[in-house]
């Protein structure tokens, strides 16, 4: 009996809770608008591809012991289990062309005498940027390939012709000999929201054609690459590199590149290239082959709040000069290890990493204006871009640093000695005092013996006794910038000075 209540009990509450709420669900379920991504696949997905590449690999490295060939494993397969040899997963099949007949098949043929197979070597993916037969992807999915193989929807294959790579941006544009091809629209990525719905069309694993979607996480981020990305939620895995992300519009706003894991799978955070940089890449690319991009020459670091606190910036923004490369743009310009570049041309530099985009996409030959901050105060100096090079790194031999002296007692912790003139010149240094021994603050924010102090605030140091003057006449309650040399490197180290008895 007291079951049957109970159960009588419940259906009752279960009716009356559930009637007053009906018309509310009923209305409230249309509100729930989901966005349908079907048009969009079909109208995006036919210029997708799927992009395979292959190595040529000695038939001596496929694995066989040594002393062994194809026909001694053939004969003992034949005799001792009556199937013949197995295919390795190394070993390809007979070379076939590519479905579809277009584009020619395998380099591997019985006229190249046998000595190389081809072995696949990696799989991504892929879209059309032009009805004849551009295709745009990753430089890191093309990266090694001795041939490349494109697909389609349509299952047609063809071997595609390297245009172009630029390791810089990972953006790469290859053609195929095709005409009449579905191709994207290109669309803004500057025009890109934050809680957007995008989607991602690519081969994760080589399952070609794979939708998925989400939403942009987040613009601009840093991830220590040349060019800021587009973060989304987006499940994007391996082969999904080098697909479309497309907006809601069906236009290409970014290329995936990169997710961030811990297990090589997706975890949640996915990175696409703006497609605005790659498409500026990608016409170099088409007409050159090859992307020019300017330099002035200097290495930089990021300006952090300690920094700027100390050198009286409003906040914590440009791009912290470490060193300068002799005879470059920026030391013929007058740019000092120790300057804070805060614009270029006129465009505001908000942190380190914006001034390699900046200066990259200005062509070599261009007369530009950079404004550094130095002791307090702004300066603007004329500058010509260079075109970038293979990657310089001046080099200076130092003496050995003299024997260091007992414990320094002044503020800083720091005890230093004048450094000689000859070294001065091969260093290429106007002034500075070598440190020989830290303590107590010094030694707390990581400075060493053979670190060359250039500057304390605003002064120059150009001697031992002069570091000495100024080190006691520092408040104890204030941060104090120390511009230290190590190396080829140049960075500002903010210290607060300890209290010294008078």
């Amino acid at each position: 009996m007291t079951t049957f209540s109970v159960r009588k009990f419940f259906a009752a509450a279960a009716v009356a809770v559930c009637l007053p709420f009906a018309p509310h669900l009923a209305s409230a379920a249309p509100a729930a608008n989901l966005p349908d991504f079907t048009d969009l696949v079909d109208k995006v997905g036919p210029a997708v591809v799927n992009i395979r590449t292959t190595a040529r690999v000695p038939t001596s490295q496929r694995g066989l012991p040594p002393g062994l060939d194809d026909g001694d494993m053939s004969e003992f397969f034949r005799r001792f289990f009556g199937i013949p040899m197995p295919q390795s997963p190394q070993t390809p099949q007979s070379p076939q062309s590519p479905r579809g007949g277009q584009g020619g098949g395998s380099d591997s043929s019985p006229d190249s005498g046998g000595n190389d197979t081809e072995q696949n070597s990696g799989v991504g993916s892929g879209f059309i940027l032009s009805a004849d037969g551009y295709v745009m992807t990753n430089a890191h999915v093309v990266d090694g390939a001795d041939s490349i193989y494109v697909t389609l929807t349509d299952k047609r294959e063809f071997k595609a012709k390297l245009i172009g790579v630029d390791d810089r941006t990972d953006v790469a544009v290859v053609k195929i000999s095709a005409s009449s091809l579905p191709a994207v629209t290109i669309g803004d990525s500057n025009k890109v929201r934050v809680g957007e719905w995008v989607v991602a069309i690519g081969s994760p694993f080589g399952l070609e054609n794979t939708v998925t979607a989400g939403i942009v996480s987040a613009k601009g981020r840093d991830t220590g690459d040349y060019l800021p990305f587009i973060q989304t939620d987006v499940a994007v895995n391996p082969g999904n590199s080098g697909g479309p992300l497309i907006n809601m519009q069906g236009e290409v706003i970014g290329i995936n590149s990169q997710i961030y894991s811990r297990t090589g799978g997706f975890m949640g955070i996915s990175f696409a290239i703006p497609i605005d940089e790659a498409m500026r890449v990608a016409d170099q690319l088409k007409s050159t082959g090859k992307v020019v991009r300017g330099r002035i020459a200097v290495a930089i670091g990021e300006v952090t709040k300690d920094v700027a606190d100390s050198l009286g910036l409003p906040k914590a923004q440009g791009a912290l000069v470490s060193s300068v490369e002799p005879g470059g743009p920026a030391d013929k310009a007058g740019v000092q290890p120790g300057d804070i570049i805060l614009k270029f041309n006129g465009q505001s530099v908000d942190a380190a990493t914006d001034l390699p985009r900046m200066v990259g996409d200005t062509k070599p030959g261009t007369k530009a204006t950079v404004t550094v901050w130095r002791k307090g105060q702004t300066r603007d100096m004329p500058i010509t871009v260079a075109e970038m090079q293979t990657d310089k790194t001046a080099k200076a031999d130092q003496k050995p640093a003299p024997a260091p002296k007992p414990r320094a007692s002044n503020s800083l912790g720091i005890a230093v000695s004048d450094i000689p003139e000859d070294q001065l010149k091969t260093l290429k240094l106007r002034s500075g005092v070598q440190i020989d021994a830290v303590d107590g603050p010094a030694a707390r924010a990581g400075l060493q013996k053979g670190d060359i102090i250039l500057r304390v605030g605003d002064t120059d140091i150009k001697s031992a006794k002069q570091f000495e003057e100024v080190a006691s006449h520092l408040d104890s309650q204030k941060m104090v910038a120390v511009l230290v040399r190590r190396g080829e490197n140049t960075q500002f180290v903010p210290l607060r000075p300890r209290a010294t008895a008078k």
